[in-house]
């Protein structure tokens, strides 16, 4: 890890000249605000380019090793974030057709997230700030995942209520303006995106497994019960519906051995309708509890249809506004934290060279 570190400082002193002379060599004109953002928070090396509150570019470099193991490697992790960041950057750069002496700002994922892979794009951040001389930006990570919504077309009006369900996280939060943003409800062990992947792996599924149950559940039916977990007010639970989950496959495959492949697709669509439901139910509850009706989703797992289309039939029954974001801004990518990173920026809200990566971050 020293080694890794030390090789991300050595990039930073060598472009800090080369930086410097490219700002004092650029002539463009300044009339419109432009940021740049950096994602890192596990596995995805992602890059944007911000201009005016609005994407241009956005770039992610995606890790396929960690399928081999089932789930992410935290030091692959940071390797590959080591390897991917300056070309995924230069890329950006090329796409929205501006130098690096063009940038305003640098925002950038401070947490929750890997520290490893948080390091390397802290680091870059700071390191390309100093050099250009212009002002860092903090994002959380989960926070960016709910203002997503303000890179799309159908912007959600303050107040909104945000379902936020990844693999790390599952909140309902009640976002009052682009800096204050309360958190409802929380999951109090595991979250939705993590019972989808542990779901796959018991069933021999593929790492992420998430987007490969939502497939196969679409040709099967809800046959077989699940228990919800009993949860207080507006807080998720899902270590007991894995435990269920497995208890109910380890009992059927006692009696059939072939008990998963000849029942995939039902088995599927039942434990997503399962996590489906808990998630809907929960939102019907903070609606009522706030009296707000403009309800999105946000977070990988959004992009899970069966979500999305009770969302949107919940929606129609009881009268509310939905926000569903397009599929390109449900997983982690540098447009949100740049969009975040933006209404950061307006409101003056910036950091310094002693900011550090977090693994945990208050919300």
């Amino acid at each position: 890890m020293h080694k890794f570190i030390l090789l991300v400082y050595r990039w930073q002193i060598y472009n800090f000249f080369f930086i410097k002379t490219l700002k004092q060599s650029s002539f463009l004109s300044k009339k419109n605000i432009y940021l740049l953002a950096i994602e890192s928070s596990c596995d995805d090396t992602s890059a944007a380019i911000i201009k005016d509150g609005e994407i241009i570019s956005n770039r992610t470099a995606n890790q396929d090793i960690h399928s081999i193991y089932g789930g992410v490697v935290p030091e692959l992790a940071s390797r590959q974030h080591l390897s991917n960041i300056i070309p995924v950057i230069d890329t950006c750069l090329k796409d929205a057709d501006i130098e690096v002496g063009d940038l305003d700002a640098i925002a950038f994922t401070r947490g929750p997230g890997l520290l490893g892979s948080l390091i390397v794009g802290v680091s870059t951040a700071k390191g390309m700030a100093m050099a250009l001389d212009i002002p860092l930006i903090e994002v959380h990570h989960m926070h960016a995942h709910v203002l997503a919504h303000f890179a799309t077309e159908n912007k959600p009006p303050f107040p909104f209520l945000c379902l936020t369900v990844s693999g790390g996280h599952t909140q309902i939060v009640q976002v009052n303006s682009f800096t204050d943003l309360i958190i409802l409800g929380t999951t109090i062990d595991d979250a939705a995106g993590e019972a989808f992947d542990k779901t796959g792996k018991m069933l021999g599924l593929p790492y992420p497994a998430g987007p490969v149950i939502d497939q196969l559940a679409k040709e099967g039916k809800n046959v077989y019960p699940f228990p919800e977990p009993q949860v207080t007010d507006l807080d998720f639970s899902f270590s007991g519906l894995k435990t269920s989950i497995l208890y109910f496959l380890q009992k059927e495959t006692k009696n059939d051995p072939d008990f998963i492949k000849n029942n995939l697709n039902d088995i599927c669509c039942s434990v997503q309708t399962t996590i489906v439901e808990i998630l809907i139910k929960k939102l019907i509850k903070a609606s009522k509890k706030t009296g707000i009706h403009h309800i999105a989703i946000a977070g990988g797992v959004s992009a899970n249809h069966f979500l999305r289309q009770r969302l949107i039939e919940t929606g129609e029954n009881l009268g509310w506004q939905t926000y569903i974001p397009p599929f390109s801004l449900c997983t982690d990518n540098a447009g949100m934290i740049g969009i975040t990173g933006y209404y950061r920026y307006l409101e003056g809200l910036f950091s310094d060279q002693s900011v550090t990566p977090l693994s945990r971050m208050e919300f």
